[in-house]
């Protein structure tokens, strides 16, 4: 049944700047095609790059899906691997969106801390991924890079206290194709999902006051 998936969403962006064509929605378009597998529920969408659609969509797809895990795929013409993203940034958002408007406080959150790990460790799920075999080069980064990618990040683990995930692609054949791209996305989500699973089964068993109630995510 339904209620026993897990919910996931992916989520890419739309073209900006020099990015005719989006290599990040492109590739979670491929992932949608393969899907993560029976037990998840998987929902895509594309968001637009730009500041304020950013703060009213994401709240809605939290509230709303209530997913175990959002991930975000962005692109970067800078990097020839995928590359997993640990935390988000708060202060320094200078550059002005498809809608030339930047947040006039250039930062995310009035009241948040500087900076937001996400929950997953990504040095654990990129050694698995490259121990796979997959023929995709992973790699780990702590800085998103100050724009919509690492607005997105930062909100979203914000609000899903840190049940996010962000990983910026390279442009469509540089060096990977958008097979390549999404066979990569499926295998990092799928990981990312293994220790979700491990760190909840960790938790029922530390936790006795919670052993009876089975919680079915």
């Amino acid at each position: 049944t339904m209620a026993n998936k897990k919910k996931v969403i992916v989520t890419g962006f739309e073209p900006f700047g020099k990015h005719a064509v989006n290599s990040s929605w492109v590739a979670v378009q491929e992932l949608e095609r393969l899907g993560l597998g029976e037990a998840v529920d998987l929902h895509v969408c594309e968001v637009p790059v730009e500041y304020q659609a950013v703060q009213g969509i994401l709240p809605s797809l939290w509230k709303e899906h209530k997913p175990q895990l959002m991930v975000h795929v962005g692109v970067s013409g800078l990097t020839t691997t995928v590359t997993l993203e640990q935390c988000g940034h708060n202060k320094g958002y200078k550059r002005l969106d498809n809608c030339s408007f930047c947040p006039a406080s250039q930062c995310c959150m009035d009241s948040g801390p500087d900076c937001i790990h996400s929950v997953l460790d990504m040095d654990t799920v990129c050694g698995r991924v490259n121990d796979s075999g997959l023929g995709v080069t992973i790699s780990v980064s702590k800085d998103a890079g100050r724009y919509l990618c690492d607005y997105t990040y930062y909100t979203s683990l914000y609000l899903g206290q840190g049940h996010s995930a962000f990983i910026h692609v390279p442009p469509l054949g540089k060096p990977y194709s958008s097979q390549d791209l999404g066979r990569a996305l499926q295998a990092a989500i799928q990981e990312m999902l293994k220790l979700l699973e491990l760190d909840h089964k960790h938790h029922q068993h530390c936790n006795h006051k919670h052993q009876h109630q089975h919680e079915h995510y």
